[in-house]
């Protein structure tokens, strides 16, 4: 029987009660992708969805409620009323009873909340989505969807952090033509070294800007043991997720 007893979530005190970050700890995947692995490209697809279920058990949903994404590092924002896959990079939804679902293992997650609209968002930023300003492209979503950013609340998951992320010179001049220069780090490590990004700080001004003021940030770095990381592990790893939703009336019964 499914059980969520284990599960390690970390939570942000902004949010409503439905939505987490996920760490490893919880699962049952093996080797590489212990424990929490919630991608099936290269683990147990049995392993994979019995973590799903123990993910989704324990914020009111079932599995077949969870909408997801085949993630392409774009600017794409999906409209999910059930649950499902898409590709994009964003999923938005003003739907009870669907669980938005982001993965990552470096790359940033950002989770949104209009709890007063019923209007909920999350999104995947890697370098790519943070210069495309994908945190502002799900708020206009949301928007869309009858939201309004100052009631916007938002949070930044765990991510790659600045000084362990080296990138290169091209990547941080885009970043400085974009207005995003003061999150290019230069000599983190010693002087003449490669730059670094600041991918949370930068993803909570792009959140800024778009008009959400009340926006945490996590803190948390990727590469902590905590968490599956594609640099510290040379992409053999597995995915965590970040999940935001509301449950169906009878469901949120049921938990009670």
């Amino acid at each position: 029987m499914t059980s969520a007893l284990a599960l390690s979530l970390l939570r942000a005190p902004n949010l409503g009660p439905a939505h987490a970050f996920s760490t490893r700890a919880g699962g049952v995947s093996r080797g590489a992708y212990g424990d929490l692995n919630l991608d099936d490209r290269a683990d147990d697809p049995g392993d994979v969805a019995e973590n799903r279920a123990r993910l989704a058990a324990a914020l009111g949903f079932a599995p077949t409620q969870i909408a997801r994404l085949d993630q392409v590092h774009g600017t794409e924002v999906v409209i999910a009323r059930s649950g499902g896959l898409w590709t994009g990079d964003a999923l938005v939804t003003d739907t009870p009873g669907v669980l938005l679902a982001i993965g990552t293992a470096d790359c940033y997650p950002l989770l949104l909340a209009d709890e007063e609209a019923g209007v909920f968002g999350a999104a995947h930023a890697g370098w790519k989505g943070t210069l495309g300003r994908i945190g502002a492209a799900t708020v206009r979503a949301m928007t869309a969807l009858g939201a309004r950013p100052e009631r916007v609340r938002a949070a930044v998951g765990p991510g790659i952090c600045g000084a362990q992320y080296a990138v290169g010179d091209d990547v941080a001049r885009q970043f400085r033509e974009a207005g995003l220069g003061e999150f290019v780090l230069d000599g983190v490590q010693a002087s003449g070294s490669p730059p670094h990004l600041d991918l949370a700080g930068a993803n909570r001004e792009v959140l800024r800007e778009a008009g959400v003021e009340d926006v945490w940030v996590s803190g948390r770095c990727s590469t902590e043991a905590d968490f599956y990381s594609y640099r510290r592990d040379a992409g053999v790893t597995g995915r965590m997720w970040a999940v935001i939703g509301r449950p169906l009336a009878r469901d949120a019964g049921e938990r009670a």
